[in-house]
């Protein structure tokens, strides 16, 4: 069977990950990435995992439901598309976009908009909108994958432009700088 991903929604608390994790090793099946998150205490999890031959996908959700019923869970299990070969062909950079500034309805609208018009994907972002009177405590980070093809300095200056025009404080650093930056 190709490989599988599993979705897992609930509310958050100390073992969620143990258990899906358990449940999948249960069932031989090889957990190949893990990524999780807490956003205002829900948690959600993404694992990719490659079942055995005998295994099916209706078994699987079955077994899990089973096995996590009682959690407050909701699991979610879909088939991995193939790797669109045009898609990760491309040679890319990746650079970090950091906002700052008053929350606003619309921000990731407007700024996802200039990055896809630019034909660059989004692989992370994180938007913390705290709200309250101080503007620093709302800050959005996109990380982004950006294309030889791309042109940098205009998708640049497009997402400065936005920022200026909407109060936002903005910084545009290459991965590699910002890590080496933030390591000292």
């Amino acid at each position: 069977m190709e490989k599988l991903i599993i979705t897992v929604l609930g509310k958050d608390r100390p073992g969620i990950i143990a258990k899906v994790s358990a449940g999948l090793y249960a069932l031989d099946c090889n957990l190949q990435n893990v990524n999780q998150m807490i956003l205002q205490n829900e948690f959600s999890g993404f694992f990719i995992v490659e079942p055995p031959e005998t295994l099916n996908m209706e078994t699987l959700q079955q077994r899990l439901d089973r096995d996590l019923s009682g959690e407050g869970l909701q699991i979610y299990i879909d088939q991995m598309s193939p790797l669109d070969t045009k898609q990760v062909s491309g040679v890319s950079e990746t650079f970090l976009i950091t906002t700052i500034g008053p929350d606003q309805k619309g921000l990731v609208a407007r700024f996802t908009k200039i990055i896809a018009d630019h034909g660059v994907n989004v692989t992370n972002l994180t938007a913390v909108f705290k709200g309250g009177n101080d503007p620093n405590a709302n800050i959005m980070v996109y990380e982004i994958a950006v294309t030889h093809t791309t042109d940098q300095t205009h998708l640049f200056e497009a997402l400065r432009a936005k920022a200026s025009t909407l109060g936002l404080d903005i910084s545009i650093q290459h991965k590699n700088i910002f890590e080496t930056i933030n390591k000292i």
